[in-house]
């Protein structure tokens, strides 16, 4: 059994997300408190008892879910899993991907707290409300929506920003050109397009002043080899050289999530497994849509790290 570990992004946080964890595990406590004191901030006072949307302003939800993930790897390793015994890749869906490089040591708890709040004001500062947009298409190809895409931008910038398979892809740019697009996707038969009620228009070209914050951040971090490879969001492959790692994530912040491919090339490659460590299920069950062959493993509770625990050890 090949195994890899993946880390959800963005969507994902709940209120009460990691309390389960906090009240059972002291390793989970201790991540907690490492990252509020990082920010300053009692930021799990807000993952556990809100208001929601405190929680889920971007420069919170992201430092947040990161948290939640790393609270379930630092509780598996105190109960004997190595991670680099035990996992061939790990792998992240947009921030998530700052969370698959912390557990896998490339950044410290501390500095990924700390880059994703830069991360998440840098973002919703790059574009003012209002300007861009993001959509759900439902139900076309990649290639056909990237022609719809090119045909939407008499409008403005519009792009592919996570393509999450199962029928699935996320557009983002410019209200108007991805509301265009929304609409040529449905007169080319997508079963639905919903525009998605986000803060920023992620992953589009119009993250680039954020973009150029990340770059700055990034040089000034202290980072290291990963323990074992990332498949990295805009490559689709693996890559180990903690440099090209941080140009990865700046790119990262314009460019398409590219998470269909991720999991294509974690089954092609003789990846069995992937457990995704933190809070919710969604990329579990992008998993199964994409690749039934992948058998995807959601751990955020107790009674999850129990079971993990018992088939990683086995």
């Amino acid at each position: 059994m090949t195994i890899a570990f993946t880390f959800p992004g963005q969507g994902s946080q709940a209120i009460g997300m990691g309390k389960d964890l906090a009240d059972n595990f002291v390793e989970a406590r201790a991540v907690f408190q490492e990252v509020d004191e990082a920010l300053g901030e009692s930021l799990s006072q807000t993952m556990f008892n809100g208001p929601e949307e405190t929680l889920t302003l971007t420069a919170n939800a992201q430092p947040a879910l990161m948290a939640v993930s790393m609270a379930v790897v630092r509780v598996l390793q105190a109960r004997g899993v190595d991670l680099k015994a035990k996992v061939s890749y790990v792998a992240g869906h947009s921030l998530g991907e700052y969370s698959a490089l912390c557990a896998a040591g490339t950044f410290s708890l501390a500095d990924t707290a700390r880059l994703l709040r830069i991360r998440g004001n840098a973002m919703q500062a790059a574009v003012p409300v209002g300007v861009g947009a993001m959509a759900a298409i439902i139900g076309l190809e990649h290639a056909d929506l990237i022609a719809v895409c090119e045909e939407a931008a008499a409008h403005g910038s519009c792009q592919i920003a996570n393509d999450n398979g199962g029928g699935q892809i996320v557009i983002s740019g410019e209200k108007a050109a991805v509301e265009r697009a929304a609409a040529i996707a449905t007169e080319k038969g997508a079963k639905r397009a919903i525009l998605l009620p986000v803060s920023a228009p992620f992953h589009s070209t119009l993250m680039a002043p954020a973009a150029a914050a990340m770059r700055e951040a990034l040089a000034a971090v202290a980072k290291s080899d990963p323990i074992v490879p990332l498949v990295a969001n805009v490559r689709a492959a693996p890559v180990t050289d903690a440099g090209e790692i941080a140009k990865l994530l700046v790119e990262q912040v314009t460019g398409q999530v590219r998470w269909r491919e991720t999991v294509e090339w974690f089954a092609a490659n003789g990846v069995t497994t992937l457990y995704e460590l933190g809070s919710g299920k969604v990329l579990t069950g992008l998993a199964r849509r994409i690749d039934k062959t992948v058998n995807g493993i959601s751990v955020n509770s107790a009674a999850d790290i129990d079971t993990a625990v018992d088939a990683l050890l086995a």
